[in-house]
């Protein structure tokens, strides 16, 4: 996962917000979202990396969420474990976020941002194991961690809320997307949203990150949707999930969106989602 914004606490008429972006090779193997369950029987509910098992972004029936995405860094080469399992690991434990840091070996990864959060008792933490003033620098590998407070917050290959274009033109949405919802709560309120992650516009030249990677890679990886065809790769899904009250719980509803690239069946504009699932939370 490539993009994320997400928004805890920051309305009750809908405490979780997410939206995000994964960007992969195209040829990766990869399951849409679905039910599946790891092998000590825990129920998760996201994508799924075929090739190592895990995933990028994960809820489970408890409350528990995960979300993940890469740091770049021009040298730097993949971990000895896949990222990925850091998801699973914290949707299938029963320990807290001190105890789940504890048992992260921060050398064992390639640079990782990973957002933990249990929903109901709303506490959510951001950890990363490259430096938050200097992630696309070679510093030796520490695990770093933030308790995160209600509020919009974004993610992309960088740190937690580095103002790169395409993480502010999401996080607006949210908050648009958050505005629509109040205004009218039966309407497409997600629009703002939906549309923000299609965007495959690339971020002007006085305002283009600079990671250390070649600078068309550059460009082309500054819009929030990733189109990188010389290099078989690019967007391969676009997921919302949001957590609305209803009753005496709440009604979780998570809608993803597939690319599909060699077959053009990716678009600028956001139709109808591909799948989409909803979970009720007591």
């Amino acid at each position: 996962m490539c993009l994320i914004a997400f928004a805890l606490n920051a309305d009750p008429a809908c405490p979780l917000l997410i939206a995000a972006n994964r960007d992969e090779y195209l040829d990766r193997p990869t399951a849409p979202l679905h039910r599946w369950s790891l092998a000590d029987g825990t129920e998760v509910v996201g994508g799924r990396d075929l090739r190592d098992g895990g995933t990028w972004l994960g809820i489970n029936p408890q409350g528990r969420v995960a979300m993940l995405t890469n740091v770049r860094q021009a040298m730097a080469g993949p971990g000895s474990r896949s990222r990925g399992e850091l998801v699973t690991r914290w949707l299938r434990a029963d320990t807290d976020e001190d105890r789940f840091a504890e048992s992260i070996d921060p050398e064992a990864y390639g640079g990782f941002n990973l957002v933990v959060g249990d929903f109901h008792a709303r506490r959510w933490s951001w950890l990363g194991n490259r430096h938050p003033d200097e992630p696309h620098e070679m510093h030796p590998p520490a695990l770093h961690r933030q308790s995160l407070g209600a509020g919009v917050y974004g993610l992309s290959n960088a740190s937690l809320d580095t103002p790169w274009p395409k993480t502010q033109r999401l996080k607006h949405a949210a908050l648009a997307s958050l505005e629509h919802l109040r205004e009218d709560p039966a309407g497409r309120w997600t629009d703002p949203l939906a549309r923000a992650l299609f965007d495959d516009q690339p971020a002007p030249d006085q305002d283009m990150p600079r990671t250390g990677v070649p600078g068309d890679a550059e460009r082309a990886l500054s819009s929030p949707f990733v189109r990188m065809p010389e290099r078989a790769y690019g967007t391969r899904s676009s997921l919302l999930v949001s957590a609305r009250p209803e009753g005496s719980g709440w009604q979780v509803e998570l809608m993803e969106w597939t690319h599909d690239h060699a077959s053009n069946r990716s678009s600028t504009l956001p139709g109808e989602p591909h799948h989409r699932m909803a979970l009720v939370w007591p």
